[in-house]
């Protein structure tokens, strides 16, 4: 009788050990997973900044009066500057 407690005892903590060993796994690939995420959020949240910095700039050029000959030069020199500065970012960014 005692024999058979402590058989079933000794069995029940094997599977508690195994229970325990896949937690921890489960555990450690949802620790990974979320700073994948994080990561992925923060990446995401740069793009956005960089678009709302874009827009403030395209409406900033919009609202600059100025002669139609000047401000269609002056846009042109802004885009080009936003490009520049797009691919800069995309290249410090990699």
């Amino acid at each position: 009788m005692i024999h058979e407690s402590l058989q079933r005892t000794e069995k029940l903590v094997q599977q508690l050990g195994k229970k325990l060993q896949q937690s921890q796994k489960d555990n450690e690939a949802l620790q990974s997973e979320l700073i994948s995420l994080r990561n992925q959020l923060d990446s995401k949240e740069r793009t956005l900044e960089d678009f709302k910095n874009q827009i403030k700039i395209a409406k900033l050029v919009n609202s600059i009066p100025v002669e139609d000959l000047e401000s269609a030069e002056l846009r042109e020199k802004i885009n080009n500057y936003i490009q520049e500065i797009d691919n800069i970012i995309a290249y410090l960014s990699e």
